[in-house]
């Protein structure tokens, strides 16, 4: 038995390293694409073409890259803007956290892996029964979506250039339109789905009397609001069960 077979896990059937690229392949182009609208919002908001391929080579982390160009298209601090964009790149730590035991890379490997520890090559890592398909998915997600994400940056950024003026074509829509795509599919519980909705309330309801990239970093309040009223109520159900128990009794 190699060690791919020691970790798989019990009662999931092999999976054909070719399926796993397959997939990989799928989420890597899927997403890589969305990189043209990144491309055309960073150029629309005033950054360069440089600037904007920085962002994508260095960065990596699309929906932060959004935000920051978002909060600086909308005239936000700087500072603001990249505060903003740390707060929602902050959870790939928590992803490397996980990885790191599952895909257990060579010491001199995990640097340049790190780069790559993104919402999508997280989930197709996550969904495969083996180790060794593991490290496939997140080889070829990250791959071809890195290559992919920054070629259509640049293609994006040269076609925003040339255009001139973004909104009046109504491309400035184009970057919320691509966030709001990538992040739908993933609500896909009760609780994720009133996090996004009173971030929604908050960042709607203070964008006209804060500061642009203000009301995005009042907007995650509504995650340990969610968790506290979660809490009281898993809380509260906890309480109940004895005082049933001892109703059964009598």
């Amino acid at each position: 038995m190699t060690e791919h077979d020691d970790d798989q896990v019990p009662g999931t059937p092999e999976k054909p390293d070719s399926a796993v690229v397959r997939d990989a392949l799928g989420v890597g182009i899927a997403v890589g694409l969305s990189g043209f609208a990144f491309g055309v919002t960073s150029a629309g908001s005033g950054l360069t073409v440089l600037q904007t391929c920085a962002l994508s080579l260095l960065v990596f982390t699309g929906a932060s890259q959004f935000a920051l160009v978002g909060a600086l298209a909308g005239g936000g601090n700087p500072f603001t803007a990249a505060a903003g964009a740390f707060f929602l790149g902050v959870r790939n730590a928590f992803y490397g956290l996980r990885l790191s035991q599952l895909l257990a890379l060579p010491r001199a490997v995990r640097p340049f892996a790190a780069h790559w520890v993104i919402d999508e090559t997280t989930a197709v890592s996550l969904a495969q029964p083996t180790r060794r398909a593991a490290r496939i998915g997140f080889t070829v997600t990250g791959l071809s979506l890195y290559l992919l994400w920054n070629l259509t940056t640049f293609l994006g950024a040269l076609g925003a250039e040339a255009i001139g003026d973004t909104d009046a074509w109504g491309l400035d829509a184009a970057g919320p339109a691509v966030f709001l795509a990538l992040l739908a599919p993933m609500l896909r519980t009760t609780t994720e789905r009133a996090v996004a909705a009173i971030a929604v309330v908050l960042g709607l309801g203070l964008l006209p009397v804060l500061p642009a990239g203000v009301p995005v970093l009042v907007a995650a309040l509504a995650v340990p609001a969610v968790l506290y009223v979660e809490g009281r109520k898993a809380a509260a159900k906890e309480d109940a069960r004895p005082n049933d128990t001892q109703k059964e009794e009598r």
